[in-house]
């Protein structure tokens, strides 16, 4: 009798949480597990701003899925781009570009999301992300660019518009981001005697009238606090209107000469839902407390693409929010539920409350809120640095993660570029393929059309 096959979807905080927790309960009789990702690692997204500012190395934040000693998941190096529920087969689109199906008898969806964007003149030519590895490194060589180009320039408009940087979004991924660049550039530049550091100027830009609403008033003041008093010229209130090679117009009709725009203003969970045909909530897939999906049987989802109830809050329709600190306790509980489905048991809901909320603001500023207990300054730094550190999956990510922030304290850095994509622009169409999903009329022709070749 054939194994039943277990195909989960994204290798985040969800997807490996829950492969791993399937390797421990499941023998190798009883089912075969498969990861579909296009990297054969974990990425540690909250330390992302971290890599961008050159604190850590890429190799850093991202964890080996092979380590594990357990490890027995084929690992299918692609991305999923349609799912047929109908005939159970997922629609591969594999690193080298070719086109394949992956027969499942029980799916876990955990595809996470994507930039989430507007249709704002000259924003997806020209601004770049913050939520891949690739773009963070990308980010650091091209912030430090600019310095070479400026410290080279001869015109005094060019050299003032490369030194200066929006970045739009106010949550936790644009503050800290803005915050540890806006510490690269200013230490950087000491190292550039022809410059003058007051040309060099950050701009964090949001909609919304509060910074991290979600950290309550006055931990967002003292947030607000720390970027002001560092220099960064923070707009709430206000978005982008239009961006082109060498201005971003702000919505407010501010004019800013500029050649670096970072977008992070919120995420939306990828493009990968659409594709089943299957009830949505604010773009993500419903679900129930167990996690199945309603008129799809043995499909599962989670993670930031799901729209998980929170029944911890109490609250009628409350979802749980898009955070590291659910989706890996999501996974585990989606991997119970898989078992339990494989063995004839009863599934079980998903409940957890939340901890709280760390912000590392980089040098000695944070902003911290565990358990419900308001830190600013350097002690709430020290608690998001070692609640990120205790997160972390593996021995030798933990090590390398405190070598480089201990090496970067005594030493500093270097500034210096890799060259990492130098002949394109690093934009977001360059490294977030939301493009390449199919229809459900496509999904059912390449099923159709693979299986014929197959057979």
């Amino acid at each position: 009798m054939a194994r039943p096959r277990i195909l989960v979807v994204g290798a985040g905080f969800a997807g490996v949480a829950c492969v791993r927790r399937l390797e421990r309960r499941l023998t190798g009789r009883e089912a075969v597990i498969s990861l579909l990702s296009p990297f054969s690692y974990q990425l540690y997204l909250p330390l992302l701003p971290q890599v961008a500012s050159g604190v850590l190395t890429p190799q850093s934040v991202a964890l080996s899925l092979r380590r594990s000693a357990r490890h027995r998941t084929r690992i299918i190096p692609g991305g999923a781009i349609g799912v047929d529920t109908a005939a159970k087969v997922c629609v591969v689109r594999t690193i080298t570009g070719e086109t394949l199906i992956e027969p499942y008898d029980h799916l876990v969806l955990a595809p996470g999301s994507v930039t989430r964007t507007f249709d704002i003149p000259g924003l997806a030519e020209h601004a770049r992300g913050m939520k891949t590895l690739a773009e963070a490194t990308y980010i650091r060589d091209h912030v430090i660019a600019q310095l070479d180009l400026a410290d080279a320039s001869q015109d005094e408009a060019e050299r003032a518009a490369r030194l200066q940087f929006v970045v739009v979004g106010g949550g936790y991924a644009g503050t800290e981001t803005a915050a540890c660049l806006q510490l690269l550039t200013s230490n950087a530049v000491k190292r550039y005697p022809r410059l003058d550091p007051q040309l060099i100027k950050w701009h964090l830009v949001d909609i919304a009238p509060t910074l991290m609403p979600e950290l309550g008033p006055k931990l967002g003041a003292a947030a607000l606090e720390i970027l002001r008093k560092r220099g960064i010229q923070v707009s709430l209130g206000v978005s982008v209107a239009a961006v082109d090679d060498e201005n971003v117009t702000l919505t407010d009709g501010r004019v800013l000469p500029c050649r670096t725009l970072i977008w992070t203003a919120g995420v939306a969970a990828s493009p990968l839902i659409g594709t089943l045909g299957a009830e949505t909530l604010r773009g993500r897939l419903v679900v129930g407390a167990d996690f199945a999906v309603p008129e799809l049987p043995g499909v599962y989802a989670l993670g930031d693409a799901a729209a998980v109830p929170d029944l911890a809050k109490g609250e009628e329709g409350a979802i749980c929010p898009p955070t590291a600190q659910h989706a890996m306790r999501q996974g585990k509980v989606a991997a119970d539920n898989v078992v339990a489905a494989l063995r004839g048991e009863p599934a079980r809901p998903y409940e957890h409350k939340d901890l709280g909320l760390v912000v590392d603001l980089g040098g000695l500023d944070g902003v911290s809120k565990p358990l419900g207990i308001e830190l600013h300054g350097m002690p709430a730094q020290a608690v998001a640095r070692g609640y990120h550190w205790a997160a972390l999956r593996t021995g030798v990510a933990k090590t390398r993660v405190m070598t480089n922030w201990l090496l970067n304290a005594v030493a500093g850095d270097d500034f210096v570029r890799t060259g990492f994509l130098a002949s394109k622009s690093g934009t977001l169409k360059d490294f977030e393929y939301t493009d390449v999903y199919l229809t459900p009329e496509q999904i059912k022709e390449h099923a159709e059309a693979l299986r014929t070749t197959k057979g």
